[in-house]
């Protein structure tokens, strides 16, 4: 009588195959380990061109095959800020433009922990200033996540593009949630959309109001933000009465905002403010009182030398104190 092969179930197949993955996980892993060990090691004996080979043929090699190599000494360098370090490993030919398993170049680690002499030194060095992470992650998104105005306007001078792609996370956007006024300034001068809508977020003004962040909503509005433009059809007043900021309702309501603008709900401004609240207080308060022939007049003039050129109203003959009301200051 012929044997039946033994049939083992799927479940004792399937562990096997867990085991091999995590017996190659590991086993890459200490390689990896036994190659940042080697590199240090020669960096504290002295040896830096052997480290700088040990990097190039592993790293760069990994770059070209997509390997599952992760951090190179350059990225190490770059994000603790080692100046010193960092130029001798590219004095030493390592590739600037290493990329991790995720795309995460040297310069991203630079601009994220506001190294602005790391980044110069490796743009300097032919650093892609525009490369892009799996998740779309600029550096330059990078350096407003982190607050670097110094990163930022140094990769804005090598050309970086002001404008994130409709498919990559938005510098502006990011640092109006966060408060870096001066990051979104630089932003503005060289030519970003400050109404750049995303469906999800909406426009950074509403971004801004939500985070309670008045500065910002000053530099937007200044910037030629529309005060209207929000999410969907929720205003930035909404969101700024929905947070209960009263800094900012003033001043959304400075710069032209319509108290009586309905959201998809059908509410009001003042509808969507807790009550009780100091924002629903003055909303109502805005409500009974019309806006007065000044400041009508301002926001006409505003309208009429538009958006585009209300930078140049310092340079208009006009005496200091009209200037400086003009320009809401």
């Amino acid at each position: 009588m012929t044997e039946l092969p033994e049939i083992r179930p799927f479940a004792a197949q399937l562990s096997n195959v867990y085991l091999t993955i995590l017996a190659l996980f590991c086993f890459k892993l200490f390689v990896k380990i036994t190659l940042n060990l080697l590199t240090h090691f020669y960096i504290i004996k002295g040896n830096r061109k052997e480290a700088a080979r040990i990097s190039a043929q592993f790293y760069d090699s990994a770059e070209r095959h997509r390997s599952w190599a992760d951090r190179s000494p350059l990225h190490e360098a770059a994000s603790q800020g080692r100046l010193l370090a960092l130029k001798t490993l590219i004095a030493e030919g390592c590739n600037v433009n290493v990329l991790t398993i995720d795309h995460v170049s040297p310069l991203h680690e630079a601009c994220l922990g506001d190294h602005a002499a790391c980044a110069r030194a490796l743009i300097d060095a032919g650093a892609n200033v525009n490369a892009t992470t799996i998740n779309g992650v600029t550096p330059l998104f990078n350096a407003c996540l982190s607050d670097s105005v110094h990163c930022a306007e140094l990769l804005l001078e090598s050309g970086v593009r002001p404008q994130a792609d409709f498919r990559q996370p938005s510098p502006i956007h990011e640092a109006s949630s966060r408060g870096n006024v001066s990051c979104i300034e630089a932003l503005i001068t060289w030519g970003a959309d400050v109404d750049y809508d995303i469906p999800h977020m909406g426009t950074p003004l509403y971004v801004t109001c939500m985070s309670r962040e008045l500065q910002c909503a000053r530099v937007l509005l200044n910037g030629g933000a529309r005060v209207q433009q929000g999410k969907f059809l929720e205003t930035p007043l909404h969101a700024a009465a929905q947070r209960d900021c009263t800094e900012i309702v003033k001043v959304l309501l400075e710069f032209g905002a319509d108290v009586n603008a309905k959201n998809q709900d059908l509410k009001r401004p003042v509808e969507v403010a807790p009550p009780g609240g100091l924002a629903e207080g003055f909303l109502l308060l805005c409500e009974a009182v019309p806006r007065t022939l000044s400041q009508l007049c301002r926001l006409t003039i505003r309208e009429c030398i538009g958006r585009n050129r209300l930078h140049l109203i310092s340079q208009l003959q006009l005496p200091k104190a009209l200037t400086k009301f003009l320009q809401h200051q």
